[in-house]
């Protein structure tokens, strides 16, 4: 197998998040190229539509001039943003505009790096090769089956798998400096099917993994959606218990509608800080609207928020921890933001 044996997440070099909180340019930027999704994956709460609806939350694709703003806003920050990651509650090859996306960014300057996360369904040839002439520094694949029959058990989608896996193949033959990463949900395959997988698709990407299944979501019960009752992190790590989110300190996220959410975990928009339509980035990133949250989280009640409360992603997939710095993280960000 050519592929590291190594989740998508990196955790080799990390910045010390206490050495550097508050930032004045956000390391990270969520921005979802669409907010509906080709798949109804039972682990997802935009797997279900009906749930979706309810929300009132908006179903579609970003709109290319509102990404150009976001691009071009990134310029009032002091450094350019490390990462932009073109993902969050949908499909994001559900835009038909994904590969001018990427290009825009990186040839603005303003980006280090871009990545998307795809389901791989509508990775055809000629959209593979778009979005590697677009500059992409790195794709991830998540797999949801290893046949036909698996596809439509946990996608209620028809997906032909030998189709999917060339369709993988050819991605890889012309993936230049991209990075290819494949994962897929490891809880309920046999031994057998692990190794098929592996074999599958190991020698078509960089880095492969079969992470478990997480209750990241907010409010939304994987375990009994799924049936599977969870007993470890998502990458096979201990469960642990946390009081500060350590993402809403060098995050955002900004929805296919234009709405910020303070989090890439905000499915049912419940933690929106404001509109990158009328407000510009680094206003948002520095609004009274997110010093509030923050410190809620350093004044340790981040429970006291019904949705931060019922977050799983601290618990089941958290990298860094900066419980043990609160109180001089909240008097450096009092100086910085002084709201009080």
């Amino acid at each position: 197998m050519k592929a590291e044996l190594k989740p998508r997440i990196n955790l080799d070099n990390r910045t010390a998040l206490e050495t550097v909180i508050p930032l004045s340019t956000p390391f990270v930027l969520f921005v979802d190229p669409s907010s509906a999704c080709n798949f109804q994956c039972v682990f997802c709460p935009t797997g279900d539509r009906a749930l979706i609806r309810s929300t009132g939350r908006f179903q579609g694709a970003l709109k290319f001039e509102i990404f150009q703003k976001i691009i071009d806003d990134l310029g009032d920050f002091d450094e350019p943003l490390k990462v932009l990651r073109l993902y969050k509650d949908g499909e994001p090859l559900l835009n038909k505009r994904l590969p001018d996306m990427i290009a825009y960014a990186k040839a603005s300057g303003r980006v280090d790096y871009v990545d998307t996360t795809t389901n791989g369904y509508l990775l055809t040839p000629g959209t593979a090769e778009k979005l590697i002439e677009s500059g992409l520094d790195r794709i991830n694949i998540s797999v949801d089956g290893l046949s036909d029959k698996q596809f439509w058990d946990f996608t209620k989608t028809k997906v032909n798998f030998e189709e999917f896996v060339n369709n993988v193949r050819h991605l890889y033959s012309v993936r230049g400096g991209c990075e290819i990463s494949i994962k897929m949900p490891g809880d309920e395959l046999s031994d057998d099917e692990k190794k098929f997988f592996f074999d599958t698709f190991g020698n078509y990407c960089d880095r492969i993994s079969l992470d478990n299944f997480a209750p990241c979501w907010p409010e939304f019960d994987v375990e009994e959606y799924t049936g599977v009752t969870i007993t470890e992190g998502i990458y096979g790590n201990a469960i642990t218990d946390v009081s500060t989110c350590p993402y809403i300190f060098y995050s955002m996220a900004v929805n296919a509608d234009g709405l910020v959410s303070i989090c890439f975990l905000d499915w049912a928009r419940k933690l929106v800080i404001g509109d990158v339509r009328k407000q510009s980035l680094q206003e948002i990133w520095t609004s009274e609207a997110l010093y509030r949250h923050q410190m809620a989280h350093l004044e340790g009640k981040r429970c006291q928020n019904e949705t931060c409360a019922e977050c799983g992603q601290l618990s089941h997939c958290l990298p860094d921890n900066i419980d043990p710095y609160v109180d001089v993280l909240a008097k450096r960000l009092r100086a910085a933001r002084p709201f009080d």
